[in-house]
């Protein structure tokens, strides 16, 4: 542990210095870090398949929600920075801060530049920010710590970090470095510890001027560093069980301390942590070109990197008297029978999988429960009114509940649909719904009724929302408000290239149905190559790069 202390004591005499660095400075370690990181991507890539036990073709997904994302994330924020040095504000045109009628601020943040309207045409986001702020005060609710510097503080964050998505923890580091203006130390989780040498690489000058550090090992390191007293706050990405052993403590006694409201952590701290993350599905008129896309679309929520994801796909809401409800589903079991089988690399799976189908009365399973594989599963019609462990405990394994609700029409079901997530799911973290156009005019103002009801940090209108976590220019974190006695799905946003001081959720959306097969899809099968040349292109864009990734894309 002295090694520990040795490192907090030089980010302690690093903190104010770092703080004080100019901006033009801050933004050259940024793209120093992203070229960095980008030059070892395709190692990292291999190394994170190869620790999961599956075969190339699935580095696609690797490269999507790894390097892709840190590489966009850096971009677009370091763009952020330059304007704000340029300028003194983000830049962002007038025309992108706008008033819904019901008076709540929206910022138009994707697409982010050109080169998104070329790669991804009519996807739109953007980021609600809470309702305390007024449309006149918008503007002096951007950019954080860049645009009020009386607001900047010296601290030394500890940053826990994620055991499932190589980008976690980089992406971690570089928000308390570059958004909120900290100095770090990151301790990587032992299940994926094989990304260290990466993320050292890549935070190398950073390491050599004291700004960061890191740190390898299990629960006491970790318990060590956030209780030292040079950590300052905390940020941690996992589950809720482990915000609350580390806020409250273990056992019986913290459990105590939780139900009185009496932390052990009084430090600041900040979470990314589960979600049972719902599926809505909008009646309408669906061609089998429609219904296969649509089951492709949930089962590639619900198996990416194995259903290791805290925005995977957890339970479908369908619309009890949809005439295509049970053709449906059986076109994602078909889906989900058509591929291969992969280990669940995430310790504990098959006894999550057996805790969320305990009572069920319809299980599907496809494939066999060994060790190491706990199969995709789907727990058919559950009750709505039920209290089920598939509603409220965040499986993290390939599993996926169906339930149907009434409603004499579309509208009123959705409005059912809205109120059964934020009252019956546990978390916030991120919704998707699926609403093909005809019924999504025909809804009228129902489905905006919908979107802005839904108490979800992310909502995703035809895309599934955890596009948010890759894209960069939109916030990623659970809807604001829970208290630290049930947080739930945590507290605070990362991923916020347009340093938006106040986010409440961001909504994203795309076309019904993505021509041609998008290549983030599981069935796409020359996803990996298209990725990579996705991910060259971000890390250096150019038309030339952007022009090398239609090929493999084009070729589903």
């Amino acid at each position: 542990m002295a090694t520990l202390e040795g490192a907090m004591a030089t980010l302690t005499t690093r903190a104010r210095p770092w703080m004080e660095t100019p901006l033009h400075e801050k933004r050259e370690h940024l793209r120093e870090v992203a070229r960095r990181y980008a030059d070892v991507s395709a190692d990292l890539v291999a190394d994170a398949v190869r620790a999961k036990g599956v075969d190339g073709s699935y580095a696609g997904e690797e490269w999507a929600s790894g390097p892709l994302s840190v590489l966009r994330t850096a971009r677009f924020l370091a763009a952020t920075l330059a304007g704000i040095d340029r300028t003194g504000g983000v830049p962002l045109p007038d025309g992108a801060i706008r008033e819904r009628p019901d008076g709540q601020v929206v910022v138009d943040v994707m697409p982010g530049d050109a080169w998104d309207r070329i790669q991804y045409p009519r996807w739109r986001a953007e980021t609600r920010m809470e309702p305390t702020v007024g449309y006149a005060e918008a503007r002096r609710h951007l950019g954080g710590v860049h645009t009020k510097p009386e607001t900047a503080s010296a601290a030394v964050a500890v940053v826990l970090g994620a055991g499932n998505v190589t980008s976690i923890a980089p992406l971690d580091i570089i928000h308390k470095l570059f958004v909120e203006g900290h100095v770090v130390i990151l301790k990587f989780n032992p299940i994926n510890e094989y990304i260290g040498p990466y993320v050292e690489h890549a935070f190398a000058r950073m390491a050599d001027a004291g700004f960061v550090r890191f740190a390898y090992g299990g629960a006491s390191v970790g318990e060590h560093l956030v209780r030292s007293p040079a950590a300052d706050e905390v940020h941690v990405t996992g589950s809720e069980s482990t915000y609350n052993a580390i806020v409250f403590g273990d056992g019986s006694e913290g459990a105590a301390r939780r139900a009185r409201n009496e932390p052990l952590l009084t430090k600041r701290i900040t979470a990314e942590l589960g979600n049972v993350s719902p599926v809505i599905v909008v009646p309408g008129r669906w061609s089998p070109r429609d219904v296969m896309s649509q089951a492709e679309h949930v089962v590639t929520q619900l198996v990416q990197n194995a259903g290791h994801n805290c925005n995977a796909a957890k339970v479908l809401v369908l619309p009890a008297r949809w005439p295509q409800r049970e053709e449906f589903v059986d076109a994602i079991a078909a889906a989900l029978s058509a591929l291969p089988d992969r280990p669940s690399y995430y310790p504990g799976s098959a006894q999550r999988l057996a805790r969320a189908t305990m009572g069920a009365q319809r299980v599907r399973t496809f494939g066999v429960s060994r060790p190491g594989y706990a199969p995709p599963t789907i727990i058919e019609d559950v009750d709505p009114d039920a209290s089920a462990p598939a509603f409220s405990e965040e499986a993290f394994c390939r599993v996926v509940a169906t339930t149907s609700l009434g409603g004499d029409d579309p509208a009123v079901y959705l409005d059912r649909a809205v109120e059964f997530c934020n009252e019956r799911l546990r978390g916030s973290l991120n919704a998707t719904i699926l609403v093909d156009p005809p019924s999504g005019r025909s809804l009228g103002p129902a489905l905006g009724r919908a979107v802005s009801g839904l108490r979800y940090g992310s909502v995703g209108v035809n895309l599934w929302a955890a596009a948010n976590f890759v894209l960069g220019v939109t916030p990623w974190g659970a809807f604001p408000g829970h208290p630290q006695s049930d947080i739930q799905s945590g507290r605070g946003f990362v991923h916020n290239a347009r340093l938006i001081d106040l986010p409440e959720k961001t909504v994203v959306s795309a076309p019904f149905r993505l021509v041609p097969k998008p290549p983030w899809s599981v069935f796409h099968r020359h996803s990996a190559e298209a990725m990579r040349r996705v991910t060259a292109f971000e890390a250096d864009p150019s038309l030339a790069r952007l022009a090398s990734v239609f090929g493999p894309a084009l070729r589903t």
